[in-house]
């Protein structure tokens, strides 16, 4: 803060830790900071710690003080605490840097001072692709890391009697695992996870040769070898960044699981941790309560450039969650209930935060979940303040001991920890939300189409009315006298009675809403408590589970239950589409023809998707879609006509009556579990996994010199020209006289017209480029894996076949060269411009840059030699990523455009910029042929002006090293 300012702040020892170290902010805010929601108090901590009079200002901080007043009315800087990449977007921020050090070096500073400014983590995890796949091998759980002889997890396994078939015996697996082998196959059920290999799907067994990975990730390594040895000596060479290598894992799970540090230490000061980056689910860590989200690659790298992201005081919508859910509920009706109710309650571009005493029965994966869960509701983020659920999640997922006491006394110290007990009162919210998590009631979705939910409790009634309705959409249209016909059936030696309403097909698959693997863990944990009590299922019930993944494999080995669902007929069938397809074996041959013969509605019940009548099987007309430990409950039931709470599933050992409530998990049971047999072993093994790499990252042979050696052959990695004009002093900002029109576009031109994006067309001006470097089209790859090659990056912008250029008339990515009259592809254009020494300018309408944040739709125009864009509007991410890149954005006067003005884009443009800029001053703009007009510049503050002066805010940090 300015000094003399009567908002100084004096540092603090934390408590019993004197030694810790940190701002004070609610001292600061008094009463203010109290009503603020806990997500702005993060900005404003954030805008405490990094006010410096120039990129954050002291009026920042207190605008966001007074949130409550200014909310959507003014913008405020935000430095988060570090940077997450994945590796699209961090090859050309690694590239610039690299750049950087290059221009350093030739401008006499020194190169090894070239270091992102905030901590950045790339994950490397965009590159694979599937080139090889094989039924059974490729689908095959492989959660990674860890012991390959970690014990059996601390549920009491219950011993299964080893399979008597072959595996090359068993319909669909294609791989060579050891279950014929009765050495390997004997004694308790193999409940573990292997690293590696890769365990047959069939009998969990370890395949020799997990080919199909193997070849998957030799291609690879092999397609983007160049980037993964640049991303190697980027790791190397620079310091505070981390690089993630292949076949570790998405960059959101690494985030969440990894990455993540909740309060950030540094020289023993303490703040909280929050995180912008260019992943789409990097809203997942705000379950947490770290503060995140996506953003662009211009805005990544200039936070890493030790610049803030700027943003829209933001409105913050309270979810208040009251109540207790009914003991039927699992996590994803939560958590869908709770999407439904924000995408109903317009939060779109606010943020959501999260209060009341509901909050406390989410687990730490429902609120990443529904955080995650952001672009289906339109939020900005969801936020859940740190409580002691996160605390004793953290502590299962390695946190050591020392290490929360000190996060808990500072984030109650900063009043960012949410507790249920305190007398406190809530902050105060633009509007709240009321969830009663009462009111969330399990369905099933049935008996011929998935939008007719019934809830569980009326699914009895509802069948009944069904039978009665004529045949049609529910209806089946059956006799009352016929309605309790009874058929029986000889089965394997023992009758038993087939009715309307019996179950023939129970199928537990991990499949879309229902792939949370804590679901599946909810069946596994009835079923062990249905074995435990006596239960079966009738032998006749088609029963399958298909787990999905690896990682729903892992929750169920982990946790102990696979034999107990195996128990119950529940056996792992395989890792792909299956019974919701339609892919089901047949019924057997008397259970087929008691239904007929008795013309019985016979009922599927499964975890899928799709429940149209006859999918399942042809003698099968009443289909249930149901969560997976409701298809348990169901098949132990044998039949949908049944009252959960009053009517007993079955009967137990000594002839007692089970019902559903005996054997249901809670949702604290299923927490324990998940936290204490799952979680923790998940995150030791990706920590493990973290810290050995992996055997071909590890050989990976990579430069170590301090510049990184350019390849001059290469077509991916290449030194972009943003550096060769950089010098130690700024220079005034240039006139820019007889430019020519390189576009002249019309309305809502969006970055997607803009950017390259998608794969290289054969006809295009970077097929060309490609094509003299020798390479065949199918070599060319896409614009995206060539993001770290500026040579072809600029080649694709205004690639795209639907850019409407005024000059041409129609789409196409074309344009005039007015000194030859040519028509000509954009880059050939331009670079004749180039060549002849013109400087070109674009013309364009309203909302100029619409869309999703791009870099190269700054940087693509930048290289093309485009000098300013003069439109009738901008979408205002892209007007700052034009500034950053050094490009003036003008817009036209209002009630004024190229067409009121006369214009046909044929004219020569002359600006003049005077010797100081001011925000938002006009310009007088001179035509080749007499015309003069003015237009707003449209820098809003002094950085900008700033950035815009000394050539983007890429040379502007270049400069500090010199």
């Amino acid at each position: 803060l300015a000094p003399g300012s009567p908002y100084q702040l004096v540092i603090e020892a934390l408590g019993n830790y004197p030694q810790k170290k940190f701002y004070n902010v609610s001292k600061l805010g008094g009463a203010k900071y109290d009503t603020l929601p806990y997500s702005i108090r993060v900005l404003f901590e954030s805008s405490i710690r990094n006010c410096d009079g120039f990129l954050v200002k002291e009026t920042d901080a207190m605008n966001i003080l007074d949130w409550k007043t200014k909310q959507n009315n003014v913008e405020v800087p935000f430095c988060p605490a570090r940077v997450v990449l994945q590796d699209f977007t961090g090859i050309p921020a690694m590239v610039d840097f690299a750049a950087m050090r290059e221009a350093v070096r030739n401008a006499g500073g020194d190169p090894v001072k070239v270091n992102p400014a905030c901590p950045t983590d790339l994950t490397v995890d965009h590159s694979l692709q599937i080139d090889f796949s094989k039924c059974a091998i490729q689908n095959a759980p492989n959660p990674g890391g860890g012991d390959s002889q970690r014990p059996m997890a601390k549920l009491s396994p219950l011993k299964a009697q080893p399979r008597k078939l072959p595996c090359r015996g068993q319909t669909g697996c294609k791989g060579p695992c050891s279950a014929g082998d009765s050495s390997r196959n004997s004694g308790q059920f193999a409940a573990q996870i292997e690293n590696t290999p890769i365990l047959c799907p069939f009998h969990l067994q370890p395949v020799p040769e997990p080919e199909t990975v193997l070849k998957n990730q030799e291609m690879e390594f092999g397609r983007n070898r160049e980037r993964l040895q640049f991303f190697k000596w980027s790791s190397k060479v620079f310091k505070n960044i981390s690089i993630i290598p292949p076949e570790t894992g998405m960059a959101h799970q690494v985030n969440l699981e990894y990455l993540s540090r909740v309060v950030f230490e540094v020289k023993d000061f303490l703040y909280p941790d929050s995180v912008v980056g260019t992943d789409s689910h990097t809203t997942m860590v705000n379950g947490l309560g770290i503060l995140g989200w996506g953003v662009g690659g211009i805005e990544t790298e200039a936070v890493m450039l030790g610049m803030p992201v700027t943003l829209t005081l933001p409105e913050v919508v309270g979810c208040e969650l009251t109540g207790t859910a009914s003991p039927l509920a699992t996590s994803i009706d939560i958590v869908l209930s709770i999407t439904k109710h924000l995408r109903q309650a317009d939060v779109a571009g606010k943020f959501v935060e999260f209060f009341g005493s509901g909050v406390s029965q989410l687990s730490v994966a429902d609120r990443t979940t529904i955080a995650n869960m952001c672009p289906e509701y339109g939020a900005i983020l969801s936020f859940f303040p740190v409580d002691n659920v996160t605390l004793k999640h953290l502590k299962h997922t390695g946190f050591d001991k020392a290490k929360l006491e000190v996060m808990e006394a500072y984030l109650k110290a900063v009043k960012l920890f949410r507790n249920d007990e305190s007398s406190s009162r809530e902050p105060e919210y633009s509007q709240v939300v009321q969830i009663s998590l009462s009111s969330i009631i399990p369905y099933v979705s049935g008996p011929k189409r998935s939008q007719d939910r019934v809830a569980v409790n009326n699914m009895k009634s509802d069948f009944q009315a069904c039978l009665n309705e004529k045949s049609g959409v529910k209806g089946f249209q059956i006799a009352v006298e016929k309605q309790n016909d009874i058929v029986p059936v000889q089965y394997e030696g023992n009758e038993y009675k087939l009715s309307h309403g019996c179950i023939v097909i129970a199928a537990v698959i991990s499949c879309t809403n229902n792939c949370n693997p804590s679901v599946m863990l909810a069946a596994g944990l009835l079923a062990k408590k249905a074995v435990e009590a006596g239960l079966v299922v009738k032998p006749y019930i088609r029963t399958s589970l298909s787990p999905g993944s690896g990682m729903v494999t892992h929750y169920l080995s982990s946790s102990g239950v696979l034999p107990y669902l195996s128990k119950l007929g529940f056996e792992v069938v395989g890792y792909g589409c299956s019974t919701c397809v339609g892919n089901t074996a047949p019924l057997p041959e008397a259970i087929r023809n008691a239904i007929k013969q008795g013309d019985i509605i016979a009922c599927g019940v499964l975890s899928g998707t799709k429940n149209f009548e006859g999918r399942l099987c042809d003698c099968v007309r009443a289909n249930y879609l149901a969560s997976p430990p409701l298809v348990v409950a169901y098949a132990i039931a044998g039949t949908v006509r049944i009252d959960f709470e009053t009517e007993p599933l079955g009967t137990g050992f000594n002839g007692k009556s089970i019902y559903l409530r005996d054997i249901w998990p809670t949702r604290r049971e299923l927490h324990t579990v998940e936290e204490e047999c799952v979680i923790s072993s998940m995150f030791k093994e990706l920590k493990e996994k973290m810290e050995k790499g992996n055997k071909r990252w590890n050989l990976l042979e990579a430069p170590e010199s301090t510049l990184f050696p350019w390849d001059l052959k290469s077509t991916y990695i290449r030194c972009p020209s943003f550096f060769d004009k950089l010098t130690k002093e700024p220079v005034s900002p240039q006139p820019i006289e007889n430019a020519h029109v390189l576009l002249y576009l019309g309305d809502s031109v969006t970055t997607d017209h803009i950017s390259p994006a998608g794969s290289i067309a054969r006809s295009s001006a970077a097929a060309k480029y490609l094509t003299n470097k020798g390479l065949t089209p199918r070599e060319f790859n896409s614009y995206g894996a060539r993001r770290g090659n500026d040579a072809v990056m600029t080649r694709g912008t205004f690639a795209n076949i639907k850019l409407l250029n005024k000059f041409i008339g129609k789409p196409a990515p074309k344009t005039i060269h007015f000194p030859s009259g040519q028509t000509l592809d954009v880059f050939e254009a331009a670079e004749l411009y180039q060549k002849e020494g013109i400087p070109v300018i674009i013309l364009a309408g309203k909302k100029y840059g619409l869309g999703s944040s791009r870099d190269w739709a700054a940087k693509g125009p930048f290289l093309l030699g485009v000098k300013a864009v003069l439109a009738e509007g901008y979408e205002k991410v892209h007007k700052s990523q034009l500034i950053g890149i050094g490009i003036a954005p003008l817009q036209f006067l209002p009630g004024e455009n190229p067409s009121t003005l006369g214009l046909t884009g044929r004219e020569q443009f002359s600006i003049l910029f005077p010797p100081e800029l001011s925000p938002g001053m006009t310009l007088d703009i001179k035509t080749s042929t007499g015309k003069v007009f003015s237009m707003i510049a449209l820098f809003e503050n002094d950085m900008e002006i700033t950035l815009y002066k000394y050539g983007g805010s890429l040379n502007f940090v270049a400069r500090r090293f010199l």
